[in-house]
C-alpha cells in the first residue's frame, strides 16, 4: 500500500470522527453567518443558546440536519486533499534532493513549496467536492416551521383564518434528495457549484493550515532529535499542535467562509434585494453597504471553537491511524509474510 492511499484513507477517518464531534457546532455557525434577520441580530444569542433553541423548536435531528452527505463529503474532502496532497509532497521533496545534489539548499522542502503543494491540493479538492457542501449548506440552514391545521388535518390556509386551528402540523422532513431537488431547480447545474470561488480563495486556508502544522511538528522533532532518548512527538502534543495551526488560519479567511455561506443558502427570492447575491463579488459590495465589516466576522467565535477542536481531533486521529497502518504493514501478518517471500 502506498504512503499517500495510507494517508488519504488516515485523513478520510479522521474527518469523518472529527465531523460527528462538532457537527452541531458547524450547524450553528452555518446558520450565524446566513443570519440576515436584524431583529434576531439584537437579541445576542450565545452559541449554547441558540443550539438549545434549535432543539426546542426544531428538535435534536435539526442539530444533525445534512450529517449523511457531510460525512460523505468529509470524507471524500479529506481523503482526495490528502491523497493528493502526499504525492505533491513526494514530488517536492524528490525536487529539494536534487537541488541539494546540486548545492543548493539543505534537502528539506521550504514553507514556500510547503504552501504550493497544499494549495493545488486543495483547489483538486475544491472542484471535485464542491456540490456535496452545497448541499450540506442548504440542509443546515433550512429551518423546520411548524404549522397550524383544521380538524382533519387539513393545512390552514388565508380564507380559513378566522377558524381556530386545532392542531400542529410538523412539515415533512427536508432530506438530501429534497436539497438537490430545490437546488436544481433553482439554478440548473450550476448551482452545484456556488461559491466556489470563495472557497477556491480560502484554499488558503488549510494551505496556511498545514504549513503551520509541518512548521511547529518539524520543530518539535528536532528538539526531541537533540534529546537522544528515543522519545517521539504524543498524540496529545499533536492535538495541539493541530489546533494552534488551524487558529491561524481561520482567523485569516473566515470574512471568505461568511462569504461562501451566503451564495450556498437558500437565496430570498422575493422581498428585500439587500439579501438577493448575484455573485461573490455582489455579495461582498452588499454585506459591506448594509452591514459593514461585522457582518463578515458573523459566528466567528462558534467557527473557531468547532474549527480548532475538529482539526485538532483529526490530526491526532489521523497520524495515529498513519502509525498503526505502517505498523501492520511492517510488523504485522502482511509485513512478516512480505519479509518470509523475500
Amino acid at each position: 500500500m502506498s504512503d499517500a492511499l495510507i494517508n488519504g484513507l488516515a485523513g478520510a477517518g479522521g474527518g469523518i470522527i472529527a465531523q460527528l464531534i462538532t457537527y452541531p457546532l458547524q450547524t450553528v455557525n452555518t446558520r450565524q453567518q446566513t443570519e440576515r434577520d436584524v431583529k434576531k441580530e439584537k437579541r445576542k444569542l450565545g452559541t449554547f443558546q441558540q443550539m438549545c433553541q434549535v432543539v426546542k423548536h426544531e428538535g435534536w435531528d435539526r442539530l444533525y440536519g445534512g450529517l449523511g452527505p457531510s460525512l460523505v463529503g468529509t470524507a471524500a474532502s479529506q481523503g482526495v486533499y490528502y491523497y493528493f496532497y502526499q504525492i505533491f509532497r513526494n514530488k517536492a521533496e524528490v525536487a529539494s534532493l536534487e537541488r541539494m545534489k546540486a548545492g543548493i539548499g539543505d534537502g528539506s522542502v521550504g514553507m514556500l513549496s510547503s504552501l504550493l503543494v497544499a494549495a493545488v491540493s486543495g483547489c483538486v479538492n475544491v472542484l471535485l467536492t464542491n456540490p456535496i457542501w452545497v448541499v450540506v449548506t442548504r440542509m443546515q440552514t433550512h429551518k423546520k416551521v411548524s404549522k397550524p391545521s383544521l380538524p382533519g388535518g387539513a393545512p390552514l390556509t388565508p380564507l380559513d383564518e378566522t377558524i381556530p386551528p386545532t392542531a400542529v402540523v410538523d412539515p415533512p422532513s427536508y432530506r438530501t434528495t429534497h436539497a438537490i431537488q430545490e437546488l436544481y431547480e433553482e439554478a440548473g447545474i450550476k448551482g452545484f457549484w456556488k461559491g466556489v470561488i470563495p472557497t477556491l480563495i480560502m484554499v488558503s486556508n488549510p494551505s496556511i493550515q498545514y504549513m503551520l502544522y509541518e512548521t511547529f511538528l518539524n520543530k518539535l522533532k528536532k528538539r526531541r532529535a537533540l534529546r537522544k532518548d528515543g522519545s517521539g512527538v504524543t498524540a496529545l502534543e499533536i492535538f495541539f499542535l493541530g489546533a494552534l495551526a488551524k487558529l491561524g488560519a481561520t482567523v485569516v479567511t473566515y470574512p471568505l467562509l461568511v462569504v461562501k455561506a451566503r451564495l450556498q443558502a437558500k437565496q430570498i427570492v422575493a422581498g428585500d434585494k439587500r439579501h438577493q447575491y448575484k455573485g461573490t463579488f455582489d455579495a461582498i459590495i452588499k454585506m459591506i453597504r448594509y452591514e459593514g465589516l461585522c457582518g463578515f466576522y458573523k459566528g466567528m467565535g462558534t467557527k473557531i471553537v468547532q474549527s480548532v477542536l475538529a482539526a485538532a481531533v483529526l490530526f491526532m486521529v489521523k497520524e495515529e491511524l498513519v502509525r498503526s497502518a505502517r505498523f501492520l504493514l511492517t510488523k504485522g501478518p502482511v509485513g512478516r509474510i512480505k519479509s518470509k517471500s523475500q
